[in-house]
């Protein structure tokens, strides 16, 4: 087991009063010196939580599979229309407003590179589940996770090659190929089999959905609670990454939005691609710096992909209130005007019953 030695003067005369000076976790105290363990506590609690993130996500992942229908999935697939301007958004946008913002705000080159490596990274799977509750296109936002994932094994590393180079040697950035290929394992398979049981069951599928889509919303607020609460020096953190962490996300969501809308497409699917865009997978993000940072830099930045995180959550948690609040008021709005015409045209038609001598049917009283 790795240790390092920590130097500290001690007090002759504290040491004979009290014998417990040095850290409770020190193996070795002579003196002046003590030899402590390294400390691995974040490291091990992000491979907890990424494993039982994985397993987590793939049960929700299938839940959602459950609202997609093959016919119209392979529908976006021949005609990638909404798949292509998401691309856009995900390695066009994203890349480009973290080295505008890394640059604006004029960041240490390596907390520049976290950014960088943030707005990279292709979109989180818990886009699929706030699309669902927004009344989104789950077969465009689904396809769109997929593809972006597997887009991000070439274009992770292009975008690097192509943003980094003021600041740092692209090829000092570690990228986990293998992370990535079970992030795109752990979306296919489960969403392939809950299109399976949408096509079989129809009935058990929309059962099935309407459970996922509820665990799947209390599982990322539980994550980003748990990691905020649970990481060790996890909000010492410069401000400029603060308010980097802030905007970041809220760009990704508007950008992709407005993009979307210049491209013609209607508007639940502007909705997909917003949030498609702006929300990142962050977890990736934390393993690509844990691999490619030593401990002395990750403390400049280690904690930006969960400040992310939190943001995205409370952005998307916003979009839908809001939609619900739309939802709600034009649903009202709709019914008034109904009962409007409705009595309208019962007056008209009572009005040429007058004249004509005719008779008003029991429906229109």
């Amino acid at each position: 087991m790795q240790t390092y030695l920590l130097s500290q003067q001690f007090n002759t005369r504290s040491l004979a009063e009290n014998s417990t000076v040095c850290p409770a976790n020190a193996t070795i105290c002579n003196g002046t010196s003590c030899v402590l363990l390294e400390d691995n506590f974040n490291e091990t609690l992000s491979v907890v939580l990424s494993t039982v993130l994985t397993i987590l996500l793939a049960l929700v992942m299938f839940s959602m599979g459950c609202n997609v229908e093959l016919q119209k999935f392979w529908a976006h697939i021949k005609r990638p229309w909404g798949i292509f301007v998401g691309f856009l958004c995900q390695f066009g946008i994203m890349p480009l407003t973290a080295f505008l913002l890394s640059l604006a705000f004029n960041v240490l080159p390596i907390q520049a590179v976290v950014v960088l490596i943030m707005g990279c990274c292709p979109g989180g799977t818990a886009s699929n589940v706030i699309a669902y509750w927004v009344e989104g296109d789950m077969d465009l936002s689904i396809s769109m996770t997929t593809c972006s994932t597997l887009f991000a094994m070439g274009m992770m590393p292009l975008c690097l090659f192509i943003y980094t180079k003021m600041w740092t040697d692209s090829n000092a950035i570690v990228l986990p190929y293998d992370s990535i290929g079970i992030s795109l394992v752990s979306l296919v398979i489960p969403v392939s089999f809950g299109m399976y049981v949408n096509h079989k069951w129809p009935t058990k599928a929309k059962v099935i959905l309407k459970v996922g889509s509820i665990v799947g919303a209390v599982l990322i607020v539980l994550i980003a609670v748990v990691g905020g609460i649970l990481y060790k020096g996890s909000w010492v953190i410069t401000p400029k990454l603060w308010i980097i962490g802030t905007i970041f996300p809220a760009a990704g969501y508007t950008l992709g939005f407005i993009l979307a809308r210049l491209a013609g497409l209607p508007w639940h699917r502007c909705r997909t691609v917003s949030l498609e865009t702006g929300m990142q997978n962050t977890q990736l993000c934390s393993t690509i710096v844990q691999l490619s940072f030593t401990p002395e830099q990750l403390e400049l930045m280690f904690t930006f992909p969960l400040i992310y995180s939190i943001f995205q959550l409370l952005f998307a948690l916003l979009i839908l209130l809001g939609y619900r609040v739309y939802r709600r008021h034009r649903v009202k709005t709709k019914t008034d005007v109904e009962k409007t015409e409705e009595k309208e045209d019962a007056k008209s038609v009572s009005s040429h019953a007058k004249i004509n001598g005719g008779f008003i049917s029991n429906e229109t009283k």
